[in-house]
């Protein structure tokens, strides 16, 4: 049974409306801070490119806040480790691209390499240390990204991985991917478990917004198994307990009925 809150029936339209409200302050706010990024590419300065992608991840999720009536609550951050990590969250929506930006000192996000093609964001996203992953390349992918994620934990990063390798609907869980075990074992580092319930008000459609609170809920660092078998079993006991513990959906719930959530 989806243990999801709802709190009543809302009208399609309004989570439209706040879809097309946010949508239309997240491209003018993207092509802005876009264009201003500029001096800083020309100068090619990492360390500023990632605090100016972290201002600008503040004020997406400041706007999803205000336009959507979505509250963030993050439970758990006395969970992160200091210095570097390994970060397996669980992926629902475009939101969980922007809330580590600042909720870590100095995050990596091990992205898709088609993000990096897109117009302003993407030349940002390679200066400010991301990850790009070409999936197409197999094994050379899995040495690229092995080798990127040692020089980035050499640097005090905090990597972000989303295990499951694509969005999943708010309960519903994928094959956890070979990537994130080969990377715990090379790494030594803290594999910190991270569940969340942020496709119930960051809708796949790019047209709906729900209003209600959006945990993100960090658990404690995961035991030290062997095996890859050992390790999905872990990161996957993870995820149950801390969405057992804070009520988030453990079943898959499709948001397209447009429900009210509290």
């Amino acid at each position: 049974m989806c243990i999801a809150r709802f709190s009543g029936v809302q009208n399609p339209m309004m989570s439209i409306l706040r879809g097309l409200l946010f949508n239309l302050y997240l491209l003018l706010l993207t092509l802005i801070m876009g264009i201003g990024a500029l001096p800083i590419r020309l100068m090619k300065r990492r360390a500023l490119a990632l605090r100016y992608a972290k201002l600008w991840s503040r004020a997406v999720l400041a706007g999803f806040e205000h336009l959507c009536g979505v509250r963030i609550r993050i439970s758990g951050t006395e969970n992160l480790p200091p210095g570097p990590c390994l970060i397996a969250s669980q992926h629902q929506s475009f939101f969980d691209g922007f809330v580590w930006m600042n909720l870590v000192p100095l995050p990596a996000y091990i992205i898709k390499t088609e993000l990096t093609k897109i117009p302003l964001v993407g030349p940002m996203l390679l200066l400010s240390g991301m990850i790009p992953v070409e999936r197409s390349a197999g094994s050379k992918a899995l040495r690229n990204m092995m080798k990127a994620t040692q020089d980035a934990h050499a640097a005090g990063r905090q990597i972000i991985i989303f295990p499951e390798g694509t969005r999943t609907l708010p309960g519903e869980r994928q094959s956890i991917q070979p990537g994130i075990i080969a990377l715990a074992r090379q790494a030594g580092v803290p594999v910190v478990p991270v569940a969340t319930n942020s496709g119930l008000f960051w809708d796949r459609s790019p047209w709906r917004k729900h209003p209600g609170t959006l945990d993100v809920v960090i658990g404690t660092p995961l035991p030290a198994v062997k095996g890859r078998e050992g390790f999905t079993k872990a990161l996957d006991k993870a995820w149950d307990d801390l969405c057992a513990s804070h009520n988030l959906p453990r079943d898959p719930v499709d948001n397209s009925v447009d429900p009210e959530i509290g």
